[in-house]
């Protein structure tokens, strides 16, 4: 997936990589050639890109522009959101209409403010276009872009959440659907100056659904194309992953899932295939989860199914194990595993170990007053993770350390109107999770931003929950905490003219 070069030329050490770049100069010769370990040095670029938030008349779209303080990150810099072009489809029968959205058409008002204090935009009904961001210099290091709609009616309706995503060449989303009252959509967006090559498939309960649509989609330059899944394979399978990989170029990537019945929400990325996953941040008040998982190797997973709850490690009756077939996707009902309380879900090999992608669809509400949102696994917080558009009140902040117990910082950052920052530290004990009662600034106006930094012991996971009734349905929308890599580790090196001379 993501790719790192490092070359060296006359002296000088530069390393790039997807979301940024960190350059360092060589020192001077001294006539020592021992090598000299890599230093975390802040990125330099960092790229972002936000799909069309809704098709909508009524819909009502926030963005949250936010760069955590860095130290040792540039004195100066930008950052800027620009439209890009869209090429609308047909919901009814995923037909190019032709209708494209220019780059100076719409875009939301938002310029990113100093680094630690958020800025906020906003757009109304179905006019807000894709977004392609870039940030440089001081901006880079961590930069984060939280797009957040709320549709009061119609299919989808609810809260809409999604971290804006760095372009990448491979993608894959466990937890998709093509069944009846569910219309989903893949949103690809091309942040360069030339065309992409992109293959989307799709993996149901008997392996891949044949079909030649999906294959060789180009996305145009500074453009976005949403794909509707459902003209991509013939029939209706309730449970599918998507895998989008990208033969040239590279695009951002997530999931739009709308559902007639229970509302509807952004499905980001699963992390890497792997024999262990976390799903962090399941809310206390879940009245269904359904677990969706995929085996992409030529091996069949076994899993252990546990859940990481305030108390420990427990196994939900019934649910003990799941197997997963190779090229296959498979999916259980967990029910209210959580019963009225924080949990995580853990997932790991009972044997040998084959790699999996994973994510859960989590239901709130009953009846004709229900909503749902999505748990991607997701890798640990690592250095530093961070979430924004955060309010006093209807933020939720899960932290979960599945293996030893961690100690955790979390900063508040200022307001995006005013207010000052605030830090609280905690111990997450072992095998457990907590919703956490986060830090608040003090004289709070607007929103702002939760920053995450582990301090000692285990891997930590993350999630945060977006809460807010739409007449009288519990939306919500949950974005979990990987590493925001707003840091890359680049090697020191002296200079070595002899090695021209040597044959």
């Amino acid at each position: 997936m993501n790719r790192t070069t490092l070359s060296l030329i006359a002296g000088a050490t530069a390393l790039a990589a997807v979301t940024g770049f960190a350059s360092l100069n060589a020192p001077a010769a001294s006539g020592d050639n021992t090598a000299k370990a890599a230093t975390q040095q802040p990125v330099e670029r960092t790229s972002l890109l936000c799909p069309q938030p809704s098709t909508s008349e009524i819909a009502e779209t926030a963005y949250t522009s936010y760069t955590p303080v860095t130290q040792g990150a540039a004195d100066s810099g930008k950052a800027e959101l620009q439209a890009a072009a869209v090429e609308s489809a047909d919901s009814a029968s995923g037909k190019k209409t032709g209708k494209k959205t220019g780059k100076k058409t719409v875009k939301p008002a938002l310029k990113p403010a100093e680094p630690g204090k958020p800025a906020t935009g906003d757009g109304s009904g179905a006019e807000p276009p894709a977004l392609v961001g870039t940030a440089e210099g001081k901006f880079a290091p961590g930069w984060t872009v939280q797009e957040t709609t709320a549709v009061a009616a119609g299919t989808g309706r609810g809260l809409l959440g999604t971290n804006c995503t760095a372009p990448d060449t491979e993608f894959w989303f466990p937890g998709v659907s093509t069944a009846t009252g569910r219309t989903d959509y893949v949103h690809l967006t091309n942040p360069d100056d030339s065309a992409a090559v992109v293959d989307v498939e799709l993996y149901g309960k008997d392996g891949t659904l044949k079909s030649t649509v999906g294959e060789g989609i180009t996305v145009q330059p500074h453009a976005s194309e949403p794909i509707l899944l459902s003209t991509l394979a013939s029939g209706q399978q309730t449970d599918l992953t998507v895998h989008v990989t990208v033969r040239s170029g590279r695009v951002g990537a997530a999931v739009q899932a709308l559902d007639d019945k229970i509302g509807g929400d952004w499905l980001a990325a699963s992390t890497d295939p792997a024999g262990s996953l976390v799903m962090p941040g399941i809310p206390k008040d879940a009245t269904a989860v359904r677990l969706v998982a995929f085996a992409p190797g030529d091996q069949d997973a076994d899993l252990k199914v546990r859940l990481a709850s305030p108390s420990g490690l427990i196994t939900p009756a019934g649910n003990e194990t799941l197997h997963v077939k190779a090229g296959m996707t498979a999916a259980a009902d967990l029910g209210d595993v959580t019963r009225g309380e924080a949990g995580s879900l853990v997932l790991t090999s009972t044997g040998t170990s084959a790699p999996v992608v994973a994510a859960l669809q989590v239901v709130r509400g009953k009846g004709s007053k229900q909503e749902m949102a999505f748990i991607p696994a997701t890798s640990p917080v690592g250095g530093r993770a961070t979430v924004a558009d955060n309010s006093s009140k209807g933020t939720t902040l899960a932290l979960s350390a599945p293996g030893q117990s961690a100690q955790v910082k979390v900063t508040a950052s200022a307001g995006s109107e005013g207010g000052t920052a605030a830090t609280k530290t905690y111990t997450i004990k072992g095998g457990t999770t907590q919703d956490v009662d986060a830090p608040v600034p003090a004289g709070l106006k607007g929103t702002y931003a939760l920053t995450v930094e582990p301090v000692s012991g285990g891997p930590v996971y993350a999630s945060r929950t977006l809460a807010s009734a739409q007449e009288g349905v519990p939306g919500f929308t949950i974005q979990t905490l990987p590493d925001d890599r707003g840091t890359v580790a680049v090697p020191e090196a002296d200079q070595d003219l002899s090695v021209l001379l040597k044959k």
